[in-house]
């Protein structure tokens, strides 16, 4: 047990880089110690600070002060200035207006115009009690693996909803055109792994969910995909082979809304799952909405399969004159900030500072990320110490302190709405990215919820990866209940001899429960 708070004294990086000796381990938990001390860390850098929650006490610092990748711890810092700009109570409101006149039998001589209000999930994941629907592995991350699992609620939930709420107004006939509204600010690139395009509009993540499962030996294998559209042709060529064979699919697009399906899957093998992008978001979004409209009743005059017409969107000024017929509204944003944390939803997290610059009129990531600058400094926080291109933490300009980042923790467990903030987090060997960390024997298991981070880049020089960033922040009860506020990162470990990036987040986990099981009052 500790007597009292331990401080490891910091020094210099490196004697290359500076002339000045490493920096010293010796008065952490000795397991943590060796851990760190592994071969596999030889060219590593190591960052740590643990601290007391409530009195800011330290009990362990390696590195406090100096600058880390984060990768997607990245995603505390976008998810805590977006519950304090939006609120957890926050729910997105997406209407559909009226443009033209409305007849006695039911005939719209005019428009029916969706105006996307950057809602995440736009029904999609909504399960009947309210919450927002998550799986460990997000289906944004699927690349032909058997991790990945679909959610169960229907993609096209919200448009269905708003197609109903449309016929219940009165209206059976659509004669002029569907618009789907996607100026609520710029465009912009996700700044992670996943489907790459940032939109105020949102259906399954703009991307077709495709399934691959074997059928007989010797026989065509079995692929669906969601959603399903009349705008969408598959060009399905996958084999099965013998049991003993190799799995090898891919999915390529041949062009807007044409995606050709090949390769081979063993007979018995589990399904896999890739994705596509959708080649633009609003046009997806135009087709699908068509044809729930067709499915609640609603006859559309306008082709489904037809681009999206932007230059028929009305002027903003304008919406104060149309009548607004359906509208759309979302779970609370504290349940958006739980799928965000919980599977690291890249996508998602990109799309935070463009919804905070759009609550003040704005249209950039940049103006964004400025109103995120000035949270971080109303907390408390040194922001000038903080560098970030983006919210999802796959930029290369991303960097934090461990200082930083404990300090952040720390400041959200003062505000109302910490239980928000907190419960968004994976537990450790429970959900989300933290699922399978440690085992269901752990000391540790449910006492750690922390936010990951893995971030590599290929290394081609030696035909393998160099793990840019392993993180782990977040909070911690002790084996003897203190609370604790914690940031580790492990920087440039080299992927090869069986070193992964899942091997290194278990020795993460393994840090954190040595920390959780010693961190204990003085």
């Amino acid at each position: 047990m500790l007597s009292r708070p331990v401080r490891v004294v910091v020094l210099a990086l490196s004697l290359l880089l500076t002339g000045a000796p490493a920096p010293a381990f010796d008065e952490l938990p000795p397991a943590a110690r060796e851990l760190m001390a592994e071969p596999r860390f030889k060219h590593a850098h190591w960052g740590l600070l643990v601290a007391d929650l409530k009195t800011g006490a330290v009990l362990y610092e390696v590195n406090p002060d100096r600058l880390f990748v984060p990768a997607s711890t990245t995603k505390c810092f976008s998810v805590a200035c977006a519950l304090d700009e939006l609120g957890a109570d926050y729910r997105f409101e997406t209407p559909v207006f009226l443009r033209g006149s409305l007849k006695d039998n039911g005939e719209l001589q005019g428009d029916l115009i969706l105006r996307a209000s950057g809602d995440l999930t736009m029904g999609g994941r909504t399960l009947p009690d309210g919450r927002i629907d998550f799986r460990d592995a997000d289906h944004t991350y699927a690349s032909g693996g058997t991790d990945t699992q679909l959610t169960d609620p229907d993609p096209l939930a919200g448009l269905h909803e708003l197609a109903k709420q449309i016929a219940a107004a009165g209206i059976k006939r659509v004669r002029g055109e569907v618009l789907v509204d996607d100026r609520l600010f710029d465009r912009a690139e996700s700044s992670g792994s996943g489907p790459d395009q940032v939109a105020p509009i949102l259906i399954n993540d703009n991307v077709i969910d495709i399934t691959i499962a074997p059928g007989e030996s010797g026989q065509p294998g079995r692929v669906t995909w969601r959603p399903q559209s009349a705008a969408l042709v598959v060009d399905v060529r996958v084999e099965t082979v013998a049991a003993d064979g190799s799995a090898a699919t891919s999915v390529r697009s041949l062009g807007p809304g044409r995606v050709l399906v090949s390769g081979t899957i063993p007979a018995g093998h589990k399904p896999v799952i890739h994705i596509q992008e959708v080649a633009d978001a609003a046009s997806f979004a135009r087709s699908l909405f068509i044809e729930a409209l067709q499915k609640a009743g609603v006859r559309v005059d306008a082709s489904a399969l037809a681009d999206h017409p932007r230059s028929g969107l009305p002027a903003v000024a304008d919406y104060s004159g149309l009548k607004q017929v359906a509208c759309l509204k979302s779970p609370p944003f504290s349940e958006n900030a739980k799928l965000i944390l919980k599977v690291s939803h890249n996508l998602h997290a990109s799309t935070l500072p463009l919804l905070v610059a759009a609550k003040y009129g704005e249209r950039t990531l940049a103006q964004g990320l400025h109103r995120q600058a000035a949270f971080l400094k109303r907390a408390g926080i040194e922001a000038e110490t903080i560098s970030f291109a983006g919210a999802a933490g796959g930029t290369r300009a991303d960097y934090v302190t461990p200082h930083a980042a404990t300090a952040l923790l720390r400041y959200m467990a003062t505000r109302p709405d910490f239980d928000s903030y907190f419960n968004a987090m994976p537990r450790l060997g429970v959900d989300g990215t933290l699922a399978s960390v440690v085992d269901d024997k752990s000391p540790a298991r449910d006492q750690v919820q922390a936010k990951t981070g893995t971030l590599y880049w290929t290394n081609t020089l030696n035909d393998s990866s160099l793990l840019t960033s392993k993180a782990l922040a977040g909070y911690m009860t002790t084996a003897d209940n203190r609370q604790l506020a914690f940031a580790l990162f492990v920087n440039m470990v080299h992927l090869r001899d069986g070193v992964t990036t899942r091997s290194i987040g278990k020795d993460l986990g393994r840090l954190a429960e040595i920390l959780q099981q010693t961190g204990q009052a003085p």
